[in-house]
């Protein structure tokens, strides 16, 4: 079965059959590949369905496929940043879960030489309210950095609601990071996620216009070069990105967060590129890794032939409102035989429509990232199915 009837526009139904081969899996190396980027998959969780519990309060986790989906990544040359926002960190995955879920991971790749993992720590524990002052926030950030760095992990510094709220200017920002930066055992990687990903995060840095917030941060890197291995931005803006990573001290990564451009700011110009923390990777694995594998050998061309048609796909993933881009990351998981279900923390396999999920569907196929497509058809006739859409008409 390789075609499927989806909807389109106008409350209409199509037969839609899939046009393009999937690209051939990687497969049958002794090691994982050699990239010349660092590159780290921002890795989903996949639920236990048939857990017993209020699949709205709580988080049940399938921990065999959920680490499972962990080999998967580090077989094709990625590092796994964990418990981040595409684990719907902040979404439904509490500070609790998410720490279990590190140990996990670390646990996983001790048994794995060259097997990164780079690990999420912020302030979420906090409830809405609760930090009335810097101090509390920065207890906050100290409670999550040593429970992690306790398991071996290295850190992701994540942007803080509770920072963001009460912050009163660029001096408070100095502050945390200065106070945070100077204790430390490896350097971590800063995350500035933009209020497209977390609304709560708007004004991050202590100002409103992502400029005047660089400066800030870029300020704060400079003060700490020594205890920062990168920054990683999700602005969805790559004239942004370029700005800030040509401002960089030596020494410290551009990590790309922009789903929107990655293909280009990784490939870079005469005056640098970016490495990779992104959240698509996680959707399109195999791709990825073909396409860093050229780009490794020198192969510029085949880089852009291989990641540039996923390029409509993550934009589509990644569409407003943004931070329903897990939806689709755990769609394509699921269509892709990479876990049995559609299902999700929070239900959140209901945050996107049919027609998002049909078009989805279509530019995955375009994109060359399903990698059965009978199977895959099979799976998104079961989801129209539960929509009304029968398989025959």
């Amino acid at each position: 079965m390789t075609s499927v009837r989806l909807p389109i526009p106008g409350g209409r139904v199509e037969r839609y059959s899939v046009k393009n081969a999937p690209l051939p899996a990687p497969g049958g190396r002794a090691a994982p590949p050699a990239f010349n980027r660092v590159a780290y998959a921002a890795a989903h969780v996949v639920v236990d369905p048939l857990a017993n519990g209020d699949p709205q309060l709580d988080v049940a986790i399938d921990w065999d496929a959920t680490l499972r989906f962990r080999h998967y990544l580090w077989d094709l040359g990625f590092g796994v940043a964990e418990a981040m926002d595409t684990a719907q960190r902040g979404m439904g995955l509490e500070w609790p879960d998410a720490l279990e879920l590190i140990g996990h991971t670390l646990g996983e790749a001790k048994g794995r030489p060259g097997a990164v993992v780079a690990c999420g720590a912020g302030t979420d524990h906090l409830k809405p309210g609760e930090a009335r002052t810097l101090e509390d926030v920065i207890d906050a950030y100290e409670t999550q950095i040593e429970a992690v760095e306790a398991l071996g992990g290295r850190i992701i510094l994540m942007a803080s609601r509770a920072l963001a709220a009460i912050a009163k200017g660029p001096e408070d920002y100095h502050r945390v990071y200065d106070r945070l930066l100077r204790q430390v055992r490896q350097p971590v990687v800063i995350h500035w996620l933009g209020e497209m990903f977390d609304p709560a995060l708007a004004g991050y840095w202590g100002a409103a216009d992502h400029l005047r917030a660089m400066e800030t941060a870029l300020s704060v890197i400079a003060a700490h070069a020594a205890k920062i291995d990168g920054v990683k931005i999700s602005l969805l803006s790559k004239e942004k990105e370029i700005v800030m990573r040509r401002r960089l001290p030596a020494g410290v990564r551009m990590y790309t967060g922009d789903d929107f451009n990655y293909a280009e700011l990784i490939e870079g110009d005469e005056r640098g590129h970016s490495d990779a923390l992104l959240g698509i990777f996680d959707a399109i694995a195999p791709a990825a890794s073909l396409a860093l594998e050229r780009l490794a050998e020198n192969d510029q061309a085949g880089f852009g032939e291989l990641l540039a048609p996923t390029v409509p796909l993550s934009r589509h993933i990644f569409m407003a409102p943004t931070r329903y881009y897990k939806t689709g990351i755990v769609f394509l998981a699921y269509l892709n035989g990479l876990q049995n279900h559609f299902h999700m923390i929070g239900g959140q396999q209901c945050a996107r429509s049919l027609q998002h999920l049909a078009e989805l569907f279509r530019l995955a196929d375009a994109a060359r990232v399903l990698r059965d497509p009978d199977l895959a058809a099979e799976r998104m006739a079961t989801v129209m199915a539960q929509g009304g859409i029968g398989r025959d008409g």
